[in-house]
């Protein structure tokens, strides 16, 4: 329990010293800007290629993965119908908000907690590459559709993606997975180096952001907020227990790595995405300070009920 507590701590300590910078008058909100795109761009990729190739792409064949799926879309689903019957969101803004209540921080905060609360660290694989390979790409090639005022073809939503540093990150990494090749000292090292940019260089934006844009809650209506956090923190380990129990027949430890894995705050790149296309920043931002928070108990819940 440590561990949950000593990784929640370290991320509010990172957004904390963003926003200590920028109250300082160290950064302005242009810095935001810049460290979400290096993050987006450079940092987030070179990251991406070092934790899928040591992901064992085996296990997201595993039960739980149904389970995963489900709890998934049941929340993203169910914010993209409300979204745009009652607010009239655009098809990039419910993107961002149905990332925002179901793609969770399955990277800078899922490994350590699967490592020390769930005891193997590849328990979160099949989350994260479900994420990585399915769901940003999809998501990323509506964005890039709607910013271009277009709608996404068929083959746009096949192709696009792997115009995207993300996906290529992915893809790469990925490859070594899969084939058990390795980097030469020479690339992976700065490769390494460059990726270990990538979570402060998120959480240091997120901290700015708090401190130098709109207000918490900001011109996103209070519901609106409500809905994402609830889907988020709630229905999603749910449906997840749900599935995973009843439909699967999951028990003990394997049906808590499937719950404990849902019950992760929203992903600080959700931001980045959010910025990077300008769609619904402030509920992105407000939604993952929400979670971040509210995980913890949940988290808490979770272990101690099924633990």
């Amino acid at each position: 329990m440590e561990s949950v507590i000593l990784g929640f701590a370290t991320i509010v300590a990172v957004i904390g010293v963003g926003a200590l910078v920028a109250h300082l008058g160290v950064v302005d909100l242009g810095a935001q800007q810049v460290l979400s795109r290096i993050a987006f761009f450079v940092a987030s990729p070179a990251l991406l290629v070092t934790t899928v190739a040591q992901a064992d792409v085996s296990d997201v064949l595993s039960r739980g993965l149904a389970a995963t799926v489900v709890a998934v879309l049941v929340p993203a689903g169910t914010y993209m119908l409300i979204a745009r019957w009652r607010w009239r969101r655009s098809a990039g803004e419910r993107v961002i908000g149905a990332l925002s209540a179901s793609y969770v921080n399955a990277g800078n905060l899922g490994l350590p907690v699967a490592a020390y609360v769930l005891g193997d660290a590849a328990l979160v694989a099949p989350t994260l590459l479900l994420q990585l390979l399915v769901l940003q790409p999809l998501a990323l090639a509506v964005l890039d559709a709607d910013v271009r005022g277009t709608r996404p073809s068929v083959s746009e939503v096949l192709l696009r993606p792997f115009t995207n540093p993300l996906t290529i990150g992915t893809l790469v990494g990925l490859l070594l997975s899969i084939t058990g090749w390795r980097l030469p000292p020479l690339v992976a090292d700065p490769v390494e180096l460059i990726g270990a940019m990538a979570v402060p260089g998120m959480l240091l934006a997120y901290g700015i952001s708090l401190r130098l844009g709109p207000g918490f809650g900001g011109d996103v209506p209070p519901g609106e907020l409500a809905l994402t956090s609830a889907l988020k923190l709630a229905v999603q380990p749910l449906v997840a227990y749900a599935v995973a129990h009843h439909a699967l027949g999951l028990s003990g430890h394997a049906l808590l790595a499937v719950v404990v894995c849902a019950s992760l705050p929203t992903a600080q790149n959700i931001f980045v995405h959010a910025t990077r296309y300008d769609r619904s920043s402030t509920l992105a931002r407000d939604t993952i300070l929400v979670t971040t928070t509210g995980a913890v108990p949940v988290i808490m819940l979770v272990v101690w009920l099924l633990g």
